[in-house]
Parts: C-alpha cells; sequence; structure tokens
C-alpha cells in the first residue's frame, strides 16, 4: 500500500469556538461553503450545538479521551494538504477518526472535484467516485463511531451522486461505496495495531485493503498488515546497530515484510501483501455479499 502522503492528524481539541455561528462568523467564504456541505451530510439539518459538539460525554472522555475537532479547525488543518485534498487518489488515514470530521471534509473536497469534471458522464463520475471512496481509510476504538463515520461518508457520496442523476444513479455504485467503506474504516486500535476483539472474537491484526485502478474500470486489490505499513514508514536503525543481531530484532519474524539492502550498504523494509485479488470491475464490489 503507498504510504507516501501525510497521514491526517487526530481529532483533537480545538481552540476554543462554541458553536457553528461563530465559526461561520470568522470564516472566509470558501470555508463557509465547506462547513455548510458538513450540515448535509447526515440527511437533516444539524443545530449548531450537534455540528460542533465537541464531547459526547464526559466518561467517554475518561474512558477513551474522546474530543472531536470543530469544523473550522478540520478546513484548516486540511488545508495545509489543500492539494492533496483535490487529488482523487490520493489516500488519507486517520487514525483516530471518531465519526468522520476530517474523512467527511475530505471526501466531500474530492467530490466537489469530480463534479466539476466529470458531471457530463455518469460512468466517469462513479468510477472517479468509487476511487476517491476507496483513498479514505479509518481507524476508531468505538464501535458506535465507526459505524456513524461509515454512514456519514456513505450520505455524502449518495447526497452529491442522486442529486446529478436522481432516478438514473445505480444501485450497484451504492454497493460498490458501501462495501468500500465496510472495508476501510475499521473497529481497531491504531495503538495496538489490533482490532478491537468480544468473548467471540479475540483481537487480530489490522489489515488494510489498498485499491489501485488498473485499465480504466477495473480495480486492483491488495491487503496489507497495518503492524507492517507503520514498520515501513518508520526510520531503520543508525547503521552501527545493523549487525546480524540487531536486525533479526528490528525484523519481527511473523511480519509480512523484508529487510533489503542496496548496493551501497543502504537498508530499506519492503513489505508485501498477506493476499492479493484478481482485478475487478468497479460496478462488481463486493457483489458476493449484496444479498447480505
Amino acid at each position: 500500500m503507498s504510504n507516501s502522503l501525510p497521514e491526517q492528524p487526530p481529532e483533537s481539541i480545538s481552540n476554543g469556538y462554541q458553536n457553528a455561528a461563530e465559526v461561520l462568523e470568522s470564516a472566509d467564504s470558501s470555508a463557509r461553503v465547506s462547513l455548510l456541505n458538513l450540515n448535509e451530510i447526515s440527511g437533516k439539518k444539524l443545530s449548531s450545538t450537534e455540528l460542533c459538539r465537541q464531547v459526547v460525554s464526559k466518561q467517554r472522555v475518561a474512558d477513551h479521551g474522546e474530543v472531536y475537532t470543530n469544523p473550522r479547525e478540520v478546513i484548516a488543518m486540511l488545508d495545509l494538504v489543500k492539494s492533496e485534498t483535490e487529488r482523487i487518489d490520493s489516500r488519507f488515514l486517520e487514525p483516530a477518526c471518531g465519526t468522520g470530521n476530517f474523512l467527511v471534509e475530505i471526501l466531500n473536497r474530492k467530490l466537489s472535484v469530480i463534479a466539476m469534471r466529470y458531471a457530463k458522464s455518469q460512468l466517469e463520475y462513479e468510477r472517479y467516485a468509487v476511487i476517491a471512496v476507496a483513498s479514505i481509510y479509518g481507524i476508531d476504538i468505538l464501535a458506535d463511531n465507526v459505524a456513524a463515520c461509515q454512514t456519514r461518508l456513505f450520505d455524502m457520496f449518495n447526497t452529491a451522486y442522486s442529486a446529478l442523476f436522481k432516478t438514473q444513479a445505480k444501485e450497484q455504485c451504492r454497493h460498490a461505496v458501501r462495501y468500500l467503506l465496510r472495508c476501510n474504516i475499521l473497529h481497531g486500535d491504531a495503538l495496538t495495531l489490533k482490532t478491537v476483539g468480544d468473548a467471540n472474537k479475540p483481537p487480530r491484526s489490522i489489515v488494510f485493503a489498498e485499491w489501485s485502478a488498473v485499465n480504466g474500470s477495473l480495480l486492483k486489490r491488495r491487503d496489507f498488515v497495518y503492524d507492517d505499513l507503520v514498520r515501513l514508514s518508520t526510520p531503520p536503525p543508525p547503521d552501527d546497530l545493523f549487525s546480524s543481531e540487531n536486525i533479526n530484532k528490528t525484523v519481527n519474524h511473523n511480519s509480512n515484510g523484508s529487510l533489503q539492502q542496496s548496493d551501497q550498504g543502504d537498508y530499506s523494509y519492503e513489505v508485501h501483501p498477506v493476499k492479493d485479488y484478481p482485478l475487478i470491475h468497479f460496478l462488481a464490489l463486493g457483489v458476493e455479499s449484496r444479498n447480505e
């Protein structure tokens, strides 16, 4: 999985804006548009309190440190990498995604670009919208947050899609998006790099699917263990630690990667997928689960 793009920061404590009216008053015109779009994602108008609510309960703060980011801060932080948020296939991972404040705004920006470029061609719009959704990843330790994030992202897509193509909108495309969100927005702990287990299912390594567009309407899926991707993004130890003993300590023998040495003596960590899938048409994603 490509890991060259910056991860978006976890949802964190903002600088004290109390409601949407305050945020809108101080935002520039482009920020107002983005913030108002956030107000449409759930299919109902959100109050100022709901829109900018940062804390669900004191207990959740105490148990999980859960504090949401206000829309103003979401917009300002994403503007730091504005060009990437508007590139359709750029990948973003939010390791503490909450209900999706960052991810929803990223998808909003990508869909706006797609609408400007491809609104006159339904197939092209569908293809690029699926690619945009496939580029967005999230992890959260709370199951209700995961479900809410998946729903918000789907509603963001479906609202834009249905507005453009009305009765011509395809259920196959909607199902493909739902399937991608189930694969990409996961119930897990980004600190342990494992899923959240229960009495019937112990925690296991988080696995993410990499989706790559191939030959127009086809997608290629490869699954990678998140632990391996984190290892890939971690700088190797200094050269003087590269004794055979220290190399063995550095590489987990249960990992799906290996240390490679160049002709110049430099080391790099190469990640291998744990599963490789055949090419599939983007509208056929999740076809085996459509009767679920």
